[in-house]
């Protein structure tokens, strides 16, 4: 059964979904040295692996914000980040017999607090997608990821109608 999860100030309404869980439980045992997305989001055809990142709007963020800005312009949030909690959730529902669906790894970039032109969207998905089939010198034999979404917060309701975002006012 579908959930209200949240990530920071953004709420997601996945209770449309088969089944939505918070991946990253904090404070609850994990498997040591995995990095895991935030939630899984089950679908009849494919399983959503969904990561958000939302850079804080305190003044006193703003050199967080601008650090966030160069990982997310150049490759390290990319390899350092998103390839490695996709990888080991994958491969942890995989050892819980929890693949039987493709996997989408959907990334959700909170731009409230984050100067950021949408466009330059679409290449950091080719990019990350990219980095999904290839981290080594071979690609990966299994692509365990059948495709990607990059999408910013103001544009999550046009792509996943069926399971609202609202922003609610920081605490």
């Amino acid at each position: 059964m579908g959930a209200v999860l949240d990530e920071r100030e953004l709420e997601f309404d996945f209770r449309a979904a088969h089944g939505a869980e918070r991946l990253d439980q904090q404070g609850s045992p994990q498997p040591e040295g995995m990095k895991l997305v935030d939630f899984v989001v089950t679908e009849p055809d494919r399983v959503l692996l969904v990561e958000v990142k939302d850079p804080p709007g305190t003044p006193a963020s703003r050199e967080a914000r601008r650090e966030f800005a160069q990982r997310l312009a150049g490759d390290q949030l990319i390899n350092g980040d998103l390839v490695p909690k996709a990888r080991d959730s994958y491969t942890y529902l995989h050892l819980m017999r929890r693949d039987d669906r493709p996997f989408v790894l959907v990334f959700v970039l909170g731009i409230a607090h984050l100067p950021l032109d949408p466009a330059l969207l679409p290449a950091f998905k080719d990019r990350l997608l990219a980095r999904t089939r290839q981290e080594g010198r071979e690609p990966w034999r299994r692509q365990y990821v059948a495709d990607c979404v990059v999408v910013t917060d103001t544009q999550w309701n046009s792509v996943f109608a069926e399971y609202p975002l609202l922003r609610r006012a920081a605490r």
